[in-house]
């Protein structure tokens, strides 16, 4: 067992690793308050419910089990019952259950969800371009993927009992 004499030393953030971390919490910080406040002046919603129709609308039969749609927005499933039940509440999804499992559910993306999706869409990718993408050179646009992805991936363990937001 190490003691406090024995332990080693943190290895701190240089300077320049400092300046990019806070570069970056400060950046993220905003631009999610950003795209939050237009969704919700815009759509009435914040923009995690925003994110949970575009992933249903993209899914087969717009359409995913309530664990494959907390996996796919790396939320709780805590987290995603409360936002399902409020998007229900708006008649943009609704839950089906899973006749192959009987404590399974799906979530499926009402026409309304569509409808509205399709009503706010514009705003919020004009939103993302003005926030992001205007002020990036094509290079740097490519950079930010490829070290975000990087980033997600070190992120996102795969071996069993990983403590993953989704499994919470």
């Amino acid at each position: 067992m190490k003691t406090a004499s024995t332990e080693e030393e943190p290895r701190w953030l240089t300077a320049e690793e400092r300046r990019t971390w806070l570069a970056y919490v400060h950046a993220t910080t905003l631009l999610e308050d950003h795209l939050d406040r237009q969704l919700q002046r815009d759509a009435g919603m914040p923009h995690l419910y925003y994110h949970l129709l575009v992933v249903l609308s993209e899914a087969p039969q717009r359409r995913l089990r309530m664990t494959e749609l907390a996996m796919q927005t790396k939320i709780t499933r805590s987290r995603l019952s409360h936002a399902v039940a409020r998007l229900e509440k708006n008649g943009w999804v609704r839950r089906e259950d899973c006749p192959s499992d009987k404590r399974g559910q799906f979530t499926v993306l009402t026409d309304g969800g569509q409808e509205m999706l399709g009503q706010s869409a514009p705003g919020h990718v004009g939103a993302v371009r003005q926030a992001l993408f205007n002020r990036l050179t094509d290079e740097q646009v490519k950079a930010l993927g490829e070290i975000m992805g990087i980033v997600a991936e070190g992120l996102q363990p795969s071996e069993a009992g990983a403590d993953l937001p989704w499994l919470r």
